[in-house]
């Protein structure tokens, strides 16, 4: 069945290749359809296109099909183009002509823009749901070790004191700022497009604020033609986005593998968080954290995918847009398990003791030294020869007293005031 359906039969080789693989894919927003055909069968009974008695038989079609969809028997056979279709068929094969006028003062276009919108909506809350966690869990982290040394790097050599809290609260400060765009591609999404039709509207005189508060958007997207061009918009920003997660994600992963090294040797694993190899009986790799490297990393390159496949498209539809709904769909699925598996992970890293004798750190407090000297009335210039001259001598001797007490520093985590400044979740009615 296909909704455009006039009589004639398409070339075998045009449909596969147009419709691809959007039954797998759809399945994924088909409880969101149903959603969808329900906010809009309530909005044409109440303006007199659908009787009392028709709209209860529709609640009752859609009810049928939304547990099927909870259940997971739902499917969209080979003989449907999409979800849209294979819904519009069921409530006809079950309710006769009542089931036919659910398509009243639609489009296929809004249908799948409004079912995408609501799962975008609520795929982004799930997602700033599970950063909270894992945030949470990095500042329980910090606390922990927030008094164990580790030495801190520039252009990857050994550079100035650091310590566990302040690596810990760092990635924990930066998952902020992604959080900031994760409530920016909700707002963005929490606009109702239901109603744009085909792009140009209908001329029912359908009511669109009713269909806003049924699905609970905050707003419409009230011009019908920007409610269609927001399709591709949308998915730039929702991209950006997760991009902008998977980075701090991807960093974060590259310092757990160079630390867990031999070389650098700060952290370990239990055994069966890592794998061993085929050939060498004394490895203990860290592939899970490779492994969520890699997936951040293919997910950063998602948002040139949606620029490149939307970037020069005129207003209006256009079957390109179809191409974005796959990988940006299991992208948010990849999103929601590395979030997972890193919170799980994480929570079980073993902080090594770090003896800071060791030759190679043994310039790791000059910076502090030279600091003293300059507390000590020096000009900061003289005190820096000084420094620098007992090194290339080889008469340095380090001074490991120092503290740090500033503001945001080894010695002064400000845990608390970073707890409080993650971004409240957007509200939403």
């Amino acid at each position: 069945m296909k909704l455009w359906d006039k009589g004639i039969s398409i070339d075998k080789k045009i449909e596969q290749f147009t419709v691809g693989n959007d039954r797998e894919i759809d399945l994924h927003i088909a409880k969101y359809d149903v959603q969808a055909s329900l906010a809009h069968a309530k909005m044409l009974q109440s303006i007199g296109i659908l009787s009392k008695d028709e709209l209860v038989q529709l609640e009752g079609g859609l009810e049928i099909l939304a547990q099927q969809i909870e259940e997971g028997t739902f499917t969209i056979d080979a003989q449907f183009e999409d979800v849209h279709s294979k819904i519009e068929f069921e409530l006809t094969k079950t309710l006769g002509e009542v089931g036919k006028k659910i398509h009243t003062a639609r489009s296929r276009n809004d249908q799948v823009l409004v079912a995408l919108q609501l799962y975008y909506k609520e795929n982004i809350g799930i997602i700033y749901d599970k950063t909270e966690v894992f945030f949470n869990t990095l500042l329980d982290l910090a606390e922990t070790h927030k008094n164990a040394l580790l030495p801190g790097y520039t252009h990857l050599q050994v550079a100035m004191p650091s310590s566990f809290g302040l690596w810990f609260s760092a990635y924990a400060e930066l998952l902020i700022d992604d959080v900031y765009l994760l409530n920016a591609a909700l707002k963005t999404v929490d606009q109702n497009p239901l109603g744009s039709a085909a792009g140009y509207g209908s001329s029912f005189g359908i009511d669109r604020e009713f269909t806003t508060k049924e699905l609970q958007f905050s707003t419409l997207k009230y011009n019908v033609v920007a409610a269609q061009m927001a399709r591709g918009k949308s998915e730039r920003t929702i991209s950006l986005t997760l991009g902008s997660l998977c980075n701090t994600m991807a960093r974060f992963a590259m310092d757990i593998c160079l630390y867990m090294s031999q070389n650098f040797s700060f952290i370990t694993f239990p055994d069966e968080l890592t794998t061993g190899s085929s050939i060498m009986p004394h490895k203990k790799n860290p592939d899970v954290f490779e492994l969520i490297r890699g997936k951040c990393n293919k997910i950063q390159a998602l948002q040139t995918e949606m620029i490149l496949i939307t970037n020069n498209l005129p207003s209006g539809y256009h079957r390109d847009y179809q191409l974005l709904k796959e990988n940006m769909i299991l992208a948010i699925n990849d999103v929601k398990d590395i979030l997972d598996i890193f919170n799980y992970a994480i929570q079980q890293i073993e902080v090594k003791d770090i003896d800071l004798n060791d030759a190679k750190y043994q310039y790791l407090f000059t910076v502090d030294n030279m600091n003293t000297l300059v507390e000590d009335g020096m000009s900061f210039r003289e005190a820096y020869q000084i420094i620098g001259k007992q090194v290339q001598e080889g008469t340095y001797k380090p001074d490991t007293s120092k503290e740090h007490t500033h503001v945001g520093s080894m010695g002064n985590l400000c845990l608390k005031e970073i707890k409080a400044k993650f971004p409240k979740r957007e509200k939403h009615p």
